[in-house]
């Protein structure tokens, strides 16, 4: 793609990077098909291939308008398009970029401004545990479209004491995940320490960042990204832990991006170059045991049918759906196939709360394709993606390591 960049545009850092994306771009159209907003609205410039138009026009000097501002919105940032381009056009950062330029150019309304900050407040809050356990006390009497947002409560079991063991490793705890859905975190401790591994929460870490970064607050994502490096690396330097695990691939692929938003930053950017080389992903972290751990499980427990939703955040993220799946397999979950399990669900962090009618509308498309496989159990590896299927169907959805830790003998 030929570019003429405005002046300002040009001499800037962003500007230069969204450049040598744009230039990467052959306008072949391939991302059309597998975008999921474009599947839903079909509007050419709720595609990427029509975001990449607006955000170079931008850059060009064109001034953004709401409606520029809505169309990259809407953009769900999956990444689908990514796998699919045949030009490794990184989208999902030129996408950053464009909501940047936008957001400093165009003001928001009142009432999105209020919006956004009490998501990016509210469940970033001490205040968020007590609050939704409030509401999952009295989640009979409220309305049906808040009780499909409030889980109910499940017991976590007996957590072991892990310290004994030799291999340690950190677990990242998240912001909301701890709260809604306590029972991933505890199967996790339970199924690593069958496998010889203890974990550990670093005292100071939090919330990912993601959360801010992708509702219009980039700066006060970076400083919680260089908080939880503070935490993460006095104990990864003194050798105390081995690895930085991700149960919640929605965090897992912001952390991984640790190195790549903090690459300006002269005191953070080889320590978050070090903390990235040792995040991984549950599934990597179990899978060179598979065969041990198999043989620990009491197979009448594992579902008969079950299938398998991997998260955009998993597979085009961070291409470890491949990886997933045979994991499962060897394990012996014999996952039931179905078409478009490609696309997004609709979840996609705070999403489903900005954008209901797409993100119902892709719920939706994607549980009729799972109801066809006849699944007796719906198995996923992000919190957000768990939450929002499950809010409409009445088929069970849980984070697979969930699965393996109720069938240990």
């Amino acid at each position: 793609m030929q570019t003429n960049l405005a002046d300002w545009a040009r001499l800037s850092e962003l500007g230069q990077e969204a450049d040598d994306i744009l230039r990467r771009c052959v306008h072949c159209g391939f991302c059309t098909a597998t975008c999921p907003t474009y599947q839903v609205l079909g509007d050419e410039l709720d595609s990427p291939r029509g975001r990449i138009y607006l955000i170079k026009e931008l850059l060009e000097g064109q001034e953004p308008t709401q409606a520029t501002q809505l169309h990259l919105d809407r953009c769900l940032t999956c990444r689908n398009c990514e796998t699919t381009c045949p030009s490794g056009v990184e989208y999902g950062h030129l996408i950053d970029i464009g909501r940047k330029l936008v957001e400093e150019k165009v003001p928001r309304p009142l009432s999105q401004r209020l919006q956004r900050a009490l998501l990016r407040k509210g469940l970033n809050s001490p205040l968020f545990a007590p609050a939704y356990k409030v509401g999952q006390a009295v989640r009979g009497l409220l309305p049906a479209s808040l009780q499909k947002k409030v889980m109910q409560a499940r017991p976590t079991g007996v957590r072991p004491d892990t310290s004994r063991h030799a291999k340690q490793v950190l677990l990242l705890t998240g912001c909301v995940q701890p709260t809604m859905m306590p029972t991933i975190d505890a199967a996790t401790i339970r199924v690593l320490d069958r496998l010889g591994i203890g974990t550990q929460v670093a005292q100071g870490a939090g919330c990912c960042g993601a959360l801010n970064f992708h509702l219009d607050d980039q700066e006060a994502a970076r400083a919680q990204m260089r908080l939880n490096i503070d935490a993460w690396l006095p104990l990864i330097e003194a050798g105390k832990v081995e690895a930085i695990v991700m149960n919640a691939s929605g965090c897992g692929a912001m952390v991984v991006e640790y190195a790549h938003h903090l690459r300006h930053d002269a005191a953070y950017a080889a320590k978050a170059q070090k903390v990235v080389a040792l995040v991984r992903d549950i599934a990597e972290v179990v899978a060179p045991h598979a065969e041990a751990l198999a043989a620990q499980l009491d197979a009448t427990r594992l579902p008969k049918r079950p299938a398998f939703h991997p998260p955009c955040t998993l597979q085009h993220w961070q291409g470890l759906r491949p990886l997933s799946e045979d994991l499962f397999v060897k394990l012996g979950l014999a996952l039931q196939p179905f078409t478009e399990t490609h696309l997004c669900c609709g979840s996609a962090g705070a999403y489903s709360v900005l954008q209901p009618e797409i993100s119902t509308a892709l719920r939706d498309r994607k549980l009729s394709q799972l109801n066809a496989a006849k699944p007796d159990l719906v198995l996923s590896s992000n919190i957000g993606c768990i939450g929002h299927l499950q809010s409409g169907t009445e088929i069970a959805v849980r984070h697979w390591i969930e699965v393996v830790d109720a069938a240990l003998l």
